[in-house]
């Protein structure tokens, strides 16, 4: 008897449409808020958005994130501040894309793109460097460094008013 209820089960299942995806010949689109490998953003002038601020790599909870800034000059100028990210890399084997690191971020640089498909030989594949987490510069802009007019992005700092 069980046998037969065994049998039913299957030919009702077999009738029903497959939810089976072929992949990679299919590929399912992701859903809005997916949460996928990381992408460091740029302005539309071809600077980059990261600062090196490091707040990123404090609100990481795996600590997959390491920051190293530098001085900007006029003649090698990366992002618009007084300091950029000499050094970005991220570990992928211990980041558990939860997003922190792109909630942190003041200049929106971070950002959790769309792509899943991650794949590593060894372990030293799995730290993305700022190369290969950089967006390409916008069509017809420089990529940096950027040779600026001296204190075009330096901003003063108004004098503090006298309160009384």
């Amino acid at each position: 008897m069980n046998v037969i209820r065994g049998f039913m089960q299957t030919f009702k299942y077999l009738l029903e449409d497959k939810v089976t995806v072929q992949y990679p010949e299919q590929e399912r689109p992701v859903r809005e808020r997916f949460k996928g490998r990381h992408a460091l953003k740029r302005y539309d002038n071809g600077l980059e958005k990261c600062i090196g601020c490091a707040l990123c790599a404090a609100a990481c909870p795996a600590d997959a994130i390491w920051v190293e800034a530098a001085e900007n000059t006029d003649e090698e100028r990366y992002s618009p501040g007084e300091r950029y990210a000499k050094t970005y890399e991220i570990n992928m084997i211990r980041c558990i894309f939860c997003g922190y690191c792109e909630d942190a971020c003041p200049t929106e640089a971070i950002v959790l793109e769309h792509e899943y498909r991650l794949t590593f030989s060894d372990r030293r594949d799995a730290i993305y460097t700022k190369d290969m987490l950089i967006d390409a510069p916008p069509p017809g802009m420089p990529d940096t460094p950027q040779e600026t007019e001296p204190g075009r992005y330096t901003r003063s700092i108004p004098e503090m008013e006298d309160p009384l």
